[in-house]
């Protein structure tokens, strides 16, 4: 009886993590008007300039078939414009 409990305590702490952890991370997808795409961490932290045009989406959202966007990589803080890594 008593190592049923135990399984059911160990059980309930790792379900508890693996939802406190789900929940604690979050994402956006950035889009600027060229079609280039990059994750961010934080919607209200970044501040682009109008003229590039940048959206900045839910971590859930994906283009159609018939959209021409690039998904791109970077390291730091910035955002894509003209294929090149502007760095904040």
């Amino acid at each position: 009886m008593k190592i049923a409990a135990k399984t059911a305590i160990a059980a309930a702490v790792v379900a508890a993590g693996i939802a406190l952890s789900a929940t604690s991370a979050s994402a956006y997808v950035a889009c600027n008007g060229e079609g280039e795409c990059w994750h961010v961490h934080r919607h209200a932290a970044y501040h682009y300039a109008p003229t590039l045009g940048i959206v900045v989406h839910p971590d859930t959202w994906r283009w159609g078939a018939t959209d021409h966007y690039r998904w791109h990589d970077h390291a730091g803080r910035g955002y894509w414009h003209n294929g090149a890594w502007t760095r904040f």
